[in-house]
Formats: structure tokens, C-alpha cells, sequence
């Protein structure tokens, strides 16, 4: 009933090709599609997040785009100011003529001089001349959008560059999950690790378990959710993620795993997400990490390796060699026969106890009556 293999190091589980839902680094496998053109419009609607969410190659080239088509852009009216006015090279110019703009002579110093004044430089070579009024509301407009562009440029390169979910980059989970006995009861174990010193506040651990299930209507639902509770000794909330955690989910009457046995995981189809969260230290930012396994990454009969050891000068040490390897221990092969085990033992166990209380019937001791005994004292002159 229980098995126990020759002990041997197990190497951290390979990832399968498998589909999945959730990648093992986080990333939802999900495709949209026939959405109607309104529901594009929506991502246009709410443009912060979209560009903040785009990746940083699209940034770059917004940022470039952006910045040179405003620059062209006002190119284009600082020369049409010029040549309304007459102060083009090909022009013909009276000695009376009055410039509005010095020094440009065509659409290349006009663009020159559009990129001096947004970006505040002033070579002094090109600069109004105050006659025309239509400049100076130019040259106020101008600045304007210039300021508000780069607000806006380097809103969005701050928000990408401190996005919580790099913080989650540095928070990792074991390759594998690993089912065996702990505190008397068999449970399906898990690593987590901070790779930063700095703790996440407030964190939480919980799991969904999605399988297809077909309803007694006929119905047939794909990603069916079952919640799964994990806990660590302490509790399963507000953890203190200072050092690596293995959390476990109990596998008893209630939980989505009682079924199962050492011969019919491997062949079973779902796959259990386990979601972290938590609250950085450093920027009160709240941050989710989640990762995967399929039952292909389930190892019944496992257990994990200890991996915090005390160095000689009283710190403790993290070996991250051994976070996800595991080395084989005596499990029971399912949850009913743990159980059917359990309850042999519990009534033997209770009728050893009554024996020690109540002693042990021996056959061949016989009960025989003894008469009273004649008192033969006698005194003395009877």
C-alpha cells in the first residue's frame, strides 16, 4: 500500500508542450477574435493603457514618431509664415522688407528652427523678429504641445519601467509539484521563492484547478474553475515571504484531487494555476505572480529538498540548487487507501488500549470456592 523506492535525486521537471492556459513564467494563452469594430474603438478610448501595455519596441517608435512629426509639423507653418511673407531666398526682397523669422530661407532652416524652439536649444543663428503677431501665437502654441509631449512620453516610459509585474519577474516557483504525507495527511506541496530581499506585504497564495467537465444537462463547460487552497504552516494569509515557502493543499474528501492515485495522474487532463499576491515594500505597488502544472509536473511519491541551512556566523543560507529537486518518500498510492489504512489501525489501536486497561482473559486459571477458615484458638480454662 505504501511504496518506497530506492532514494535518488529527481531533476527538476521538464516543461512538456502540453497547451496551457497559463505559461509557467505567467503569460495568459488566450486569442480574441470577431470582435467587432466598436470594441476596437475601446482601446483607443482608453489610450493610457494601451500605451502602456504596448511593447517597448512600439514605444520607441512612438517616441520617435512623435517627437519628429510634431517637429515637421510646425516645420511646415513656420515656413508658410516665411513665405507669405516674403522672406524666402528665392523671393525677391526690397531693402525695406522686414523678416518675421531671421535666417529662414527654406524648409530645412525652417525645420531647424521648429527643433530649436521645441526643445528649448536657441543657437541664436534663428530667432523671431517680433513684426509678425502670427509667430508669437505660433511660438507659444509650440511650445505648448512640447511640453505636453514629452509629459506624456515620459508618463508612459516611468509606467513601463515600474509596472508591477516586473517585480513579479523576481518571485519564482518550483518546476514541479510533489504529492506526499505531511503532518499525518497527504498533500500536494509547492516552492515559492522572493529573489529580493525586500518582502512583499500582504501576500496571499490560493489556486484554480481548470479542466473540462460535462454537467448532468449534457453540458459541456471547457475551463471549468475549482478553487484549491494552499496554506503554509503559519496560516494562509499575510505570509512572511522573507525566505523560500512550501505551501500545501490537503487532499481530503473536499478537495478536487481525491480521486486521483499515483497510476491515474499522469493520464488525467486539467491543470492547476497558483496565483501570489502581494504588495512591494519599495513602491506600495501591488503585483500579481501566477504560474502552472499540468499533471505531467505533479510527482506522486516525492518530496521536496531542504534547502535553508545556518553558515557558521549565524546567517541563514537559501540553496537554490536544490528549489525545485525532489527525492522519492513513502506515500500511500491514493487518498482511499490512506484512509482504509488509517481506520484498520485506529480500532486495533483503541483495543490494544482497553487490553492494557482491562487486562487479558488467561483460559486456564480456574475459580474455585474457599471455605472460611476454623478459628482453632483457644483460650485457656475452656
Amino acid at each position: 500500500m505504501f511504496q518506497l523506492l530506492p532514494g535518488h535525486i529527481q531533476p527538476p521537471g521538464h516543461r512538456t508542450r502540453k497547451s496551457r492556459l497559463v505559461t509557467k513564467d505567467g503569460h495568459c494563452n488566450i486569442e480574441f477574435g470577431n470582435i467587432e469594430y466598436s470594441n476596437h474603438f475601446a482601446f483607443v478610448v482608453d489610450f493610457w493603457t494601451t500605451f502602456v501595455e504596448i511593447r517597448w519596441r512600439f514605444v520607441l517608435v512612438l517616441f520617435v514618431a512623435t517627437f519628429t512629426g510634431s517637429w515637421f509639423m510646425f516645420s511646415l507653418l513656420w515656413y508658410w509664415i516665411a513665405k507669405s511673407n516674403g522672406d524666402l531666398t528665392a523671393q525677391n526682397q526690397t531693402e525695406e522688407h522686414v523678416r518675421c523669422i531671421d535666417n529662414v530661407n527654406g524648409l530645412t532652416t525652417a525645420f531647424l528652427y521648429s527643433l530649436e524652439t521645441q526643445t528649448t536649444i536657441g543657437y541664436g543663428g534663428r530667432a523671431l523678429t517680433g513684426h509678425c503677431a502670427g509667430t508669437v501665437a505660433l511660438i507659444i502654441i509650440q511650445s505648448l504641445v512640447g511640453v505636453f509631449i514629452n509629459c506624456f512620453m515620459c508618463g508612459i516610459i516611468l509606467a513601463k519601467i515600474s509596472l508591477p509585474k516586473k517585480r513579479a519577474k523576481t518571485v519564482t516557483f518550483s518546476n514541479t509539484a510533489v504529492i506526499c504525507l505531511k503532518k499525518g495527511s497527504l498533500c500536494l506541496l509547492i516552492r515559492v521563492a522572493n529573489l529580493r530581499k525586500t518582502l512583499l506585504i500582504g501576500s496571499q497564495i490560493y489556486g484554480k484547478l481548470l479542466r473540462t467537465t460535462t454537467t448532468p444537462d449534457g453540458e459541456t463547460i471547457i475551463l471549468d474553475q475549482v478553487d484549491v487552497d494552499f496554506m503554509v504552516d503559519a496560516g494562509k494569509d499575510n505570509l512572511f515571504f522573507v525566505c523560500p515557502l512550501t505551501l500545501y493543499h490537503v487532499i481530503n474528501r473536499s478537495s478536487p484531487f481525491y480521486e486521483l492515485s499515483a497510476d491515474t495522474l499522469p493520464l488525467q487532463d486539467f491543470e492547476l494555476v497558483v496565483f501570489l499576491d502581494g504588495t512591494a515594500e519599495s513602491t506600495s505597488s501591488s503585483c500579481q505572480v501566477r504560474t502552472s502544472y499540468v499533471p505531467q509536473e505533479i510527482q506522486w511519491g516525492y518530496s521536496f529538498l531542504p534547502i535553508i541551512s545556518r553558515t557558521k556566523t549565524g546567517k541563514y543560507r537559501v540553496d537554490f540548487s536544490n528549489f525545485s529537486k525532489s527525492v522519492r518518500v513513502t506515500t500511500p498510492h491514493c487518498v482511499h487507501c490512506f484512509e482504509t489504512d488509517g481506520d484498520q489501525r485506529t480500532p486495533n489501536k483503541e483495543n490494544h488500549i482497553n487490553q492494557l486497561k482491562l487486562g487479558i482473559d488467561n483460559l486456564g486459571f480456574q475459580v474455585i470456592d474457599i471455605p472460611d477458615p476454623v478459628d482453632v484458638t483457644k483460650m485457656k480454662g475452656e
